[in-house]
């Protein structure tokens, strides 16, 4: 069952990069003109993916994806400090800081806010279409 946490370690970490690699493409995407950043699809899982990530800390509610991993490493739900692998190790270290629950949660709603406001000063290809038809 480690490598079945392992694989769900790294999607998390892909999950993570998608929500901060998503956000910086769509600003630099903006300003170097790249068409694909404005795709609605893209935006939507995009906005829907952060929103989740501070609902979920707002609420207190731990991630799914981390409770999924601790179940498959330790067959329980409280964390037991099992020995880490190599990918759990270094994948850790990228998504796991040591700072107070409230940090964490001002920073997923700061960057849920980040991520509107793109949304609302970049508008997808729907919405620029919606706007050159009312003008």
């Amino acid at each position: 069952m480690i490598w079945l946490a392992d694989a769900v370690l790294v999607v998390h970490a892909l999950l993570a990069l998608f929500i901060v690699g998503g956000l910086v493409a769509i600003w630099v995407g903006a300003a170097l003109g790249w068409s694909w950043i404005r795709q609605r699809l893209f935006r939507l899982t995009h906005l829907f993916s952060i929103l989740i990530v501070s609902a979920l800390s707002l609420l207190g509610i731990a991630c799914p994806l981390t409770t999924l991993e601790d179940w498959l490493r330790t067959g329980s739900l409280e964390s037991s400090g099992v020995t880490q692998g190599f990918i759990q190790r270094w994948v850790s270290r990228l998504l796991y800081y040591d700072l107070p629950a409230w940090v964490l949660t001002l920073l997923y709603v700061a960057f849920g806010l980040a991520v509107l406001l793109a949304w609302r000063l970049i508008p997808t290809q729907h919405a620029q279409r919606s706007q050159a038809t009312h003008q």
